[in-house]
């Protein structure tokens, strides 16, 4: 390959707390100049290996030379000329904008007299000239991932590295965050880009598709996508429910992969399998090939599901805000906030990083005392009964929020007990949770140490365990591959066909479209409440008349700012 920034030869790396090599006997050529895009499920082994190209860990076995210095061998060399951005955020919160570019600066040894211009410039360009003053976690999350970005810019680096920088990020601040790297490349910076989000690898110049530490891809996406052509179909004008319809179509031998797309479902085919009847042909995406090479997508049955009694139908209106309000000291968070959701809906609330969902959530499900108006469930006030509201609710927070410190099988026993389920019954929960979520090789685990999609799985097993008849689940899926986030959705989509109610915040578009209706928030008020194909109509133009969610979410709040 000419133009070689990057040259891997028979990499491997061996962690002796893991009974699977991270990166096997890898062998790859990355050129300069692009953007190359990192993709795999969980437990691939993206992070390790862009934390090899950083020089921060040593290979097992093999070698990497960046511009024909070795990562091991010169190190300093790697660290002087490349950038790079850890996936959990990793810059001082305590500590203001400004003062963390100082800190950065000191340790790249960026000389006093250069900070000036330096910090100018960054600033400038990633917007936060207004912000140096406020301590980093008191940004939002867009915010927080564009300092990052500035802190491993300060040295202008040849070699940019970001480990999923836009995880938790809004689509508003995603699309800032690509305009970031598309001005990076007019500047001679390469940049390795993993992401967990396929639409942001089909805006890479070549991906690496990585599994089980395993190589299975290397190339431009255009042409994996390619692999999927003619095997795309929607099943338009359902007449029942797209949930049951779906896992119908997912229980097909000839459907490999399938999700809800608004009012419609997609699917696509297995190869040699004869199409259902009843379809209509769309383009492929790269997600569907991506399904495809990793050996199909999920099934669409929910053990979990299966092991619950149907909600009993005493309230059809199950959650109830009523003029919702909280300031903090002079700044309103959310201003006079009114909803319903119904018995058996998926209601999703959305917008930008910092616009008040997380506060509203928080207030809906007891978490945050409303500084005014009220938040019922199941005619419960949340701050008169408290316990016997909480009852009903199973919560899965935004920030992995169980004990981390406690193994698997602790957390699975403390949770169970917190909700009165004890004895013979809490074994056999128990069991049958680790064997819904395949858990059994991580009993023994901490679950700090847990990959993300089983953080994620421990997180949603103790938040159902009770059988609620209401979940909130604050971005459940955040970060997570798109596997896992269709195993998730299967157990989410079956578990409302037995009438729980869920209400969940999201910054993953595609994700919304499982959504029955929409609060769009923005300013601390909601500016929109729709179906998500109502949406995407109200953000139509004559240039764009057909807009994807993710389109519509950024037309409509653009709209109100």
């Amino acid at each position: 390959m000419t133009n070689t920034l990057i040259d891997i030869r028979n990499l491997s790396k061996i962690f002796l707390e893991k009974p699977e090599p991270a990166l096997q006997n890898l062998t790859v050529q990355i050129p300069g100049g692009k953007i190359v895009g990192l993709i795999g499920p969980d437990g691939a082994g993206k992070t390790t290996l862009i934390r090899l190209m950083a020089a921060l860990l040593i290979p097992t076995t093999g070698s990497i030379q960046i511009a024909g210095k070795d990562t091991v061998q010169d190190p300093e060399a790697i660290h002087a000329f490349s950038g790079y951005m850890p996936q959990k955020f990793g810059l001082y919160e305590d500590l203001s904008v400004e003062q963390n570019l100082n800190l950065y600066a000191d340790l790249k040894g960026v000389e006093e007299k250069d900070k000036p211009d330096a910090f100018a410039k960054l600033l400038d360009f990633t917007g936060l000239h207004s912000f140096q003053d406020r301590l980093a976690k008191n940004l939002s999350g867009g915010m927080k991932q564009k300092l990052g970005l500035a802190c491993a810019l300060l040295k202008k680096p040849s070699v940019l590295l970001l480990d999923e920088p836009s995880v938790g990020v809004d689509p508003i601040s995603r699309k800032e965050l690509w305009k970031m790297v598309y001005e990076l490349l007019k500047e001679g910076i390469s940049v390795i880009w993993s992401t967990a989000y396929l639409d942001e690898a089909e805006k890479c110049d070549t991906v690496l598709l990585l599994n089980s530490g395993k190589l299975l891809y290397q190339g431009d996406p255009k042409e994996l996508t390619q692999q999927a052509q003619g095997r795309a179909y929607l099943k338009t004008n359902i007449s029942g429910s797209r949930r049951a319809e779906l896992s119908r179509y997912l229980r097909d031998e000839a459907v490999m992969d399938g999700v809800i797309q608004g009012k419609d479902i997609r699917l696509v085919i297995k190869k040699g399998k004869k199409t259902p009847e009843g379809l209509q042909k769309t383009s492929p995406r790269f997600e569907d090939a991506f399904i495809d090479m990793l050996g199909g997508g999920p099934g669409g049955e929910s053990k979990l599901a299966d092991l619950r009694a149907p909600v009993p139908s005493r309230h059809e209106t199950v959650i109830v805000a009523e003029e919702l309000t909280k300031k903090f000291n002079a700044f309103t968070a959310v201003d006079h906030v009114n909803l319903e959701v119904q018995r058996g809906e998926v209601f999703g609330l959305l917008g930008p990083n910092g616009a008040g969902k997380s506060t509203t959530f928080k207030m809906m499900c007891g978490l945050l005392r409303p500084t005014s108006g009220k938040a019922l469930v199941n005619d419960l006030d949340l701050q008169k009964a408290p316990g016997l509201a909480r009852s009903q609710i199973g919560y899965m927070s935004q920030k992995f929020s169980l004990y981390g410190q406690m193994s698997v099988l602790q957390n699975l026993q403390f949770f169970s007990g917190i909700y009165n389920i004890s004895g013979k019954k809490q074994n056999a929960m128990i069991d049958q949770i680790v064997e819904i979520f395949d858990l059994k090789h991580y009993l023994g685990v901490s679950a700090e140490l847990l990959p993300l999609g089983f953080k994620q799985r421990l997180s949603l097993a103790c938040s159902a365990m009770h059988d609620p008849p209401i979940l909130f689940l604050d971005e459940p899926t955040s970060g997570v591959d798109p596997i896992t986030r269709r195993e998730f959705w299967n157990h989410i989509n079956a578990l409302v066909e037995k009438g729980v109610t869920v209400m969940v915040t999201t910054h993953f578009m595609d994700e919304a479209e499982y959504c029955d209706r929409i609060a769009l928030i923005y300013g601390g008020k909601v500016i929109n409440m729709d179906s998500p194909d109502a949406l995407k109509s109200k953000a139509s133009t004559p240039d764009n008349p057909n807009p994807t969610l993710e389109e519509a979410f950024i037309n409509l709040i653009e709209a109100h700012q």
